[in-house]
């Protein structure tokens, strides 16, 4: 498996996986309008193009035998999307695409992530996980995070509330 941070030249290729990686871990559990919606603003080419030209978020790919399987996205300073403290890291997105769950490849995005936050020095790293999103929260509680606060989170017009999880480092 290779690990390679995304540039704006790829940003299609991360808008492919992007949206495949979210529709189908959600679209069960959320009406049709409301996926539509977080695809075409929050995923589109243009939101991502900016996204990835911020200094402060990086996105890095996993692909294996030339095929991307998923996806980080991490944020630092005021790319935060709460800011608290400008030495520490957010994890924003980790994806994989179905067919690829079970093979550590999450796992590997993760590890790929504390590194940086290693090099970086940040003091914790931490992450809002959808309340209902078991699998996700059991991962990162194996990890070593642990719950301290929530947050509300906007699809399309449904609030949800996702659990913020921190890990001092």
């Amino acid at each position: 498996m290779i690990i390679e941070r995304v540039t704006i030249t790829k940003v299609d290729i991360l808008q492919s996986i992007a949206r495949k990686c979210f529709f189908d871990t959600f679209y069960e559990v959320n009406s049709k309008e409301d996926m539509d919606d977080y695809l075409e603003n929050k995923l589109s080419i243009k939101q991502l193009s900016s996204e990835l030209n911020n200094p402060l978020s990086h996105f890095y790919i996993a692909k294996i035998n030339e095929h991307y399987v998923g996806y980080i996205k991490l944020n630092f300073g005021m790319a935060q999307n709460e800011f608290e403290n400008d030495n520490a890291m957010e994890i924003e997105r980790l994806y994989i695409l179905q067919q690829h769950h079970g093979k550590k490849i999450g796992q590997a995005l993760f590890s790929h992530a504390m590194s940086i936050a290693d090099q970086k020095r940040v003091d914790y790293v931490w992450l809002g996980v959808w309340e209902h999103n078991q699998k996700a929260i059991s991962f990162y509680q194996k990890n070593g995070f642990v719950a301290f606060s929530q947050h509300e989170f906007i699809l399309g017009q449904d609030k949800q509330i996702d659990i913020l999880m921190k890990k001092k480092l």
